[in-house]
């Protein structure tokens, strides 16, 4: 007998619980059905998907029963709390938050690098990467494949809807106080100007600023963004020795993360090689005419799937090592589609 899998997507209502009501309404419709779930403040909203009006239920054991899939896009303390409910429920659960993501018993799982390891989940948990590393992994990961990865040295430029839409309004107000101003040219302007109880979630202004700062704090200065990036990627990349050293920055743009990559292979590469394997790799698109002005940036790739590459150079000092800027919509690419692509992934194991 076969049967498509029910699935359920807990965190329906959030930022990225909305690019995934999108991106299964246009994906093939491989779910028997789709039950929309959220905290009990979000129960009996009707949001659509796949063309069909759906009241969101409160999250609790009664909403999870009869799930084959559960989909988690909610914050860490929430996955902690109630993906293993949905496992004890008999539901297969993917995870988007970092509950689970460095367990070593969950797999930590890009489909275009490792789909092999989402049928290993012995806690019956699969985990996607922070929206950071899976801007990074598709373009990286391939060269890794071509070249054989032996360090990374990063950037980040993440957005500020990568901190929650709290963020996103506290940007969106502080724009909105400096706009048409001076401010910018004396010590502490902009910070005076928005004021301490306009900062939102962050540490410092985000309008006319950039703050070096992602995540929790972490000894010897690190933050829990920075290591994440370094750990995950190893994890995904079977590399657990792979060197890594990432500083994180929040930038005032609202969607979509970028970063500066400096990558040293074992073996010699060339710019038009690197070109080759980017431009034929599946989930990147290599944008690289700086001559032309065609280079990534977030306002190009909003709204878009895949990874943008480009402004990709051989190091002036080093011809096993790479410069390249990459770009993706972090709602999207980094959140909603990596964990749609695994749960169908999943799906595919049903008898059909």
């Amino acid at each position: 007998m076969t049967r498509k899998p029910a699935l359920a997507v807990v965190g329906a209502t959030g930022a990225a619980g909305s690019e995934l009501l999108q991106i299964l309404t246009r994906h093939e419709d491989v779910w028997g059905g789709i039950r929309l779930i959220a905290s009990p403040r979000s129960a009996g909203r009707v949001l659509s998907v796949r063309g069909e009006e759906c009241a969101v239920l409160a999250l609790d054991e009664d909403a999870l029963a009869g799930v084959d899939l559960a989909l988690f896009l909610t914050p860490g303390e929430v996955s902690a709390r109630w993906a293993p409910v949905a496992v004890s429920r008999g539901a297969v659960v993917v995870d988007s938050s970092d509950a689970f993501r460095l367990d070593p018993d969950v797999p930590l799982v890009v489909p275009e690098l490792n789909p092999h390891a989402a049928r290993l989940r012995p806690r019956g948990i699969v985990a996607s990467p922070h929206d950071t590393t899976l801007t990074l992994l598709p373009a990286v990961g391939a060269l890794h494949a071509a070249f054989g990865l032996r360090e990374l040295v990063l950037s980040s430029y993440q957005a500020a809807s990568g901190a929650g839409r709290a963020a996103v309004a506290a940007l969106r107000e502080q724009l909105a106080l400096v706009a048409g101003t001076e401010l910018g040219t004396a010590t502490g302007d902009v910070r005076r100007a928005v004021g301490e109880g306009r900062l939102g979630p962050l540490p410092a202004p985000l309008a006319l600023n950039v703050v070096p700062w992602t995540g929790a704090v972490r000894s010897d200065g690190w933050s829990s963004e920075e290591l994440g990036l370094r750990e995950e990627t190893r994890k995904v990349l079977g590399l657990p020795a792979l060197k890594v050293a990432a500083t994180c920055v929040r930038v005032p743009v609202l969607t979509a993360h970028s970063l500066t990559v400096h990558a040293r292979f074992e073996d010699e590469v060339t710019v038009a090689k690197a070109h080759e394997v980017l431009a034929t790799s599946p989930g990147v698109v290599l944008y690289d005419e700086p001559a032309l002005g065609d280079f990534p940036t977030p306002a190009d790739v909003v709204g878009t799937d895949p990874t943008w590459a480009g402004r990709v150079r051989r190091a002036p000092d080093d011809p096993c090592a790479l410069e390249l800027f990459l770009c993706a919509d972090n709602l999207r690419q980094g959140t909603a589609l990596n964990s749609a692509r695994i749960a169908e992934l999943i799906a595919a194991e049903f008898p059909r």
